[in-house]
């Protein structure tokens, strides 16, 4: 890549994240363009030579969003318990590297709830559902004894549920030390008897 496209590249990053964080504080309504040009210290209308319109950075940050939920398919452990493990310290362990994952959780959950979101932005962003997308996951270490009995999707729920909070709040709040993985893990871990 060239220099020009590197720094082109850059400087789209850059617009990327300054939405994300503008879009996470303040609402996709809320935010005006201008906001995120500011915050970039660009013209708006240099601005429209990398997004032609602050709906598509949004669509662009959503399917991102999107991207990033394909952990199920890629993981491969012998034991359930150990998806679960694996993928909630790797979770945690990103995220104190890049806050902005923190951040990706909370425009997620916005684009997917808030009435301001754009129709089709908000179909993208439903098409995201790790709740069910974990009750197989579960099903399968009911079965061979790593993962506690009860309702699968009831289980996934409130994993993700605590998933989504700490996100949440992290996001808000990254100074705030992020619990021990374990801690979540055994939310549907099966105690040992």
């Amino acid at each position: 890549m060239g220099v020009r496209k590197e720094q082109k590249e850059q400087r789209r990053q850059e617009i990327l994240y300054a939405a994300l964080d503008l879009f996470v504080t303040r609402g996709y309504a809320a935010t005006k363009i201008s906001d995120i040009a500011q915050r970039v210290s660009m013209s708006v209308g240099l601005m429209f030579h990398y997004f032609e319109s602050k709906e598509k950075l949004y669509e662009e940050l959503v399917t991102m969003g999107l991207a990033g939920t394909t952990y199920p398919a890629s993981q491969t452990c012998e034991r359930a318990i150990d998806f679960f493990e694996q993928f909630t310290e790797a979770l945690f362990s990103v995220m104190k590297d890049q806050p902005n994952i923190a951040k990706m959780f909370v425009l997620m959950a916005n684009a997917q709830r808030s009435e301001g979101t754009p129709e089709y932005i908000r179909e993208i962003a439903l098409k995201v559902n790790t709740i069910e997308q974990f009750v197989p996951i579960i099903e399968m270490g009911q079965k061979e004894g790593s993962i506690r009995e009860g309702n699968p999707l009831a289980l996934s729920n409130a994993f993700w549920c605590s998933i989504q909070g700490i996100a949440e709040q992290y996001a808000a709040h990254p100074e705030t030390e992020l619990p021990e993985s374990a801690w979540i893990v055994d939310i549907v871990r099966r105690k040992k008897e």
